[in-house]
């Protein structure tokens, strides 16, 4: 159970400075002043960029929604604790459902942003995680693995991909070792640790039921959707905008038509990672066409061409 608190703080922890941002009561039960920067309109316009940086990923829309309900019932919680009210503890661990390439990491990142400026975690780190950092290769190997990832991810956020890898061996598997580890851990650590376990929307449903005890410690389950097409051009706009490209139209055909026939053939096509592995390679195909020219305009160095679409398609036919 992750309660909510003010965290104070005391000095530099593993390196990194955590601001001062709480009040001090005088004796009669007034408050005095307040430490650090601006204090809470500079919390407040923290919260402000963390939340606009959600809403300008592209789809996710229910998935903003509940992060948005998530941090509004931590803040006031957190609100409630400043006046000395009765604040409601609650389990914050999740469970992330999707495919890859959906945005699950991103999402926790933002997440573990949000928590800190809501005082739940001190710090609000990311530690990325999988089975083969956790499960060892002799018995009392994978308790030791466990434990020094959990340590890294202390004030933060432990984020577990391919979780339902860890139940998946049988009884003398050392990936149930992992688990007992990890639920120790959130009992050691309830107060400055938030643990979020993430895999595929089957694998994941079958993961919480394979064990009793994990489904009431993990109440937030959140589901990522494929992106649709127009989701994903819009995702590949964003890419091209940030190196300072774009596309022709016919570039942009040609992109939708491969998107298109990828979602036809895979059942699991409609992320991110495949846009972004084909701009890449339309990237590199276009350096490969224009570095043979004598002269190259700026244009010419900014426009992704149907041609280095239709390469970086040829690159990698399996795409």
């Amino acid at each position: 159970m992750v309660k909510i608190r003010l965290w104070q703080n005391h000095g530099e922890q593993n390196g990194i400075k955590e601001r001062r941002n709480f009040p001090v009561f005088s004796p009669g039960g007034q408050e005095e002043k307040t430490f650090g920067g601006s204090g809470e309109d500079q919390r407040q316009k923290n919260v402000r960029e963390i939340m606009k940086e959600l809403d300008s990923l592209v789809g996710l829309t229910g998935v903003k929604k509940l992060v948005r309900e998530v941090h509004a019932f931590v803040e006031i919680q957190r609100r409630r604790q400043k006046e000395k009210l009765a604040a409601e503890p609650q389990v914050l661990h999740m469970v992330f459902k999707g495919n890859p390439g959906t945005g699950k990491t991103t999402v926790a990142r933002i997440i573990g942003r949000l928590f800190k400026e809501a005082g739940v975690l001190p710090r609000g780190h990311l530690v990325e995680v999988e089975r083969a950092d956790l499960v060892g290769e002799y018995i009392g190997h994978t308790a030791q693995k466990t434990r020094e990832q959990i340590k890294k991810a202390l004030g933060g956020i432990l984020f577990i991909d391919e979780a339902y890898s860890l139940a998946r061996g049988g009884e003398k598997d050392f990936g149930r070792e992992a688990i007992d580890a990890l639920v120790k851990g959130m009992e050691d650590h309830k107060d400055n640790l938030i643990l979020i376990l993430a895999g595929y929307r089957q694998e994941m449903e079958w993961f919480m039921e394979s064990n009793p005890g994990l489904r009431s410690r993990f109440p937030i389950h959140i589901t990522f959707p494929d992106y649709t097409t127009p989701e994903l051009l819009a995702i590949a706009d964003l890419m091209l905008k940030k190196r300072q490209y774009h596309l022709t139209q016919g570039a942009r055909d040609e992109l939708r038509l491969i998107l298109e026939e990828s979602r036809s053939l895979h059942v699991h096509s409609g992320n991110a990672r495949l846009v972004r592995n084909l701009i890449e390679r339309a990237i590199r195909q276009q350096a490969v066409r224009l570095v043979r020219k004598s002269q190259v305009s700026r244009e010419d160095l900014m426009t992704i061409t149907r041609e280095d679409i239709l390469r970086a398609r040829e690159y990698n036919p399996g795409t």
